[in-house]
């Protein structure tokens, strides 16, 4: 046994004292029951119980943020809901470097208890064990980039619409028409995996002659996300067809699959895993419950993701753009040496968004996904390309995007186009 240590940070609600509430999550979550047993000794809960490290009070609030919870007998008639944010120390020969073991550890059934009316799971500080077991992103952001042949902007990308319904034939004209625009980066959408009415061996063999076609016509190989997202064995199968074909990208919806399996497709996988969180809300969008991004992104990180979804600005779901920011520098932050996965920005996204995502993140490491704001673009596809690109020119120039867009037609269409979204 050694004396290494996980440590937890969560955001807690609780109608007891917060000194109660953090104890019995240290105790739920490791050598703890709720009455004493023969065996659980002093000796014992030192050498297995979590440790509450510190406790820092926030504000009271009249009524709890979830159902179910129980105040003290003693004040049930007028309890008050106390918030705060707690340290808990977890031995690390509790459960060994072990992704799985550690999500139960730390995400396991302190959601139910009782004591609490709100607990989110907000940071995680891991020990080099997990380092040593999980190789983390196979490509990371420079073999990334090498492999798109982009060297400074952003990934240029756009996601295959409608997800649903297009022929094999439909997708293979679309994906000739999107490479020849100049894109960096094309994905299937989330939804788009192994239909009977256009299976994906038969998609992946429709897809990558169109762009070899391009490639040997441009000297640029568009990167194609496909969507691998299925059983353990049928994505092992499906890695190796488009390795086979050519392909530079597998996609994953890394919820539906879990940290087991993005891990295991990691060991045999020579491509990039882009990693798409669809799901995530339903953990993550009540601010008092579930797992927070900057939690869930050290996990898959380490599980082999070499890019991770992170929503986008001004976009159509729940997250602010200090949000999506504080998402965006989270994957990017080193962890493990050069653990970082690329962020793929998407949702209502147009060349106008990126003055405000450098102006957050001083960052273009990023893939930066946009549909209608590329395929919609009064001038064509190729337009809409290039207007991303002068986008993200302007923001790194600092010229403002509408002084930029004077000697820059593509950019000048798409603010008359999507301006009306600044």
């Amino acid at each position: 046994m050694n004396n290494e240590r996980v440590i937890a940070t969560y955001l807690i609600e609780t109608p007891h004292a917060l000194e109660d509430a953090a104890a019995v999550i240290a105790g739920e979550q490791s050598s703890g029951t709720f009455v004493s047993v023969p065996g659980e000794t002093s000796e014992l809960k030192e050498r297995f119980g979590a440790r509450v490290l510190d406790i820092t009070p926030l504000d009271t609030v009249a009524s709890p943020s979830l159902p179910g919870s129980k105040p003290p007998k003693s004040s049930a008639s007028s309890a008050k809901y106390h918030r705060g944010r707690v340290r808990v120390s977890f031995p690390l020969h509790n459960f060994g470097a072990s992704l799985t073991s550690l999500h139960s550890t730390v995400a396991g059934n302190l959601y139910e208890l009782q004591e609490l009316s709100g607990i989110r799971l907000e940071d995680l500080e891991l020990p080099a064990p997990f380092a040593e077991r999980y190789p983390g992103p196979g490509f990371g952001i420079a073999g990334t980039r090498k492999l798109a042949q982009v060297e400074k902007l952003p990934l240029i990308g756009t996601i295959i619409k409608p997800s649903i319904g297009l022929s094999t034939d439909a997708l293979a004209s679309l994906v000739r028409d999107l490479a020849t625009a100049g894109l960096d980066f094309i994905k299937d959408d989330e939804l788009q995996a192994d239909p009977t009415y256009a299976p994906f061996a038969e998609r992946v063999a429709a897809v990558m002659p169109e762009i070899e076609r391009v490639a040997d016509q441009t000297g640029k190989k568009t990167m194609y996300a496909f969507n691998i997202t299925g059983d353990i064995d049928h994505m092992l199968r499906s890695h190796d067809l488009v390795k086979q074909h050519g392909g530079t990208c597998v996609m994953v919806n890394v919820n539906s699959v879990g940290l087991a399996a993005v891990a295991h497709l990691r060991k045999h996988c020579d491509l990039p895993i882009h990693g798409h969180r669809a799901n995530f809300g339903a953990m993550s969008r009540h601010p008092l419950l579930g797992i927070g991004f900057t939690a869930f992104q050290k996990l898959f990180r380490l599980a082999g993701v070499d890019h991770l979804h992170v929503g986008g600005f001004n976009s159509k779901f729940y997250e602010t753009n200090d949000e999506v920011g504080q998402s965006i520098v989270d994957c990017l932050t080193p962890m493990f040496g050069d653990y970082r996965a690329m962020p793929a920005i998407s949702s209502a996204q147009w060349a106008g968004s990126a003055p405000e995502i450098y102006a957050a993140t001083r960052t273009t490491d990023v893939v930066h996904l946009a549909g209608g704001g590329i395929i919609a673009h009064p001038d064509g596809t190729a337009a809409g390309v290039r207007s991303m690109q002068q986008g993200w020119e302007a923001a790194l120039a600092g010229v403002p995007l509408d002084e930029y867009a004077k000697d820059h037609d593509e950019l000048r269409s798409a603010i008359k186009k999507f301006g009306g979204r600044r």
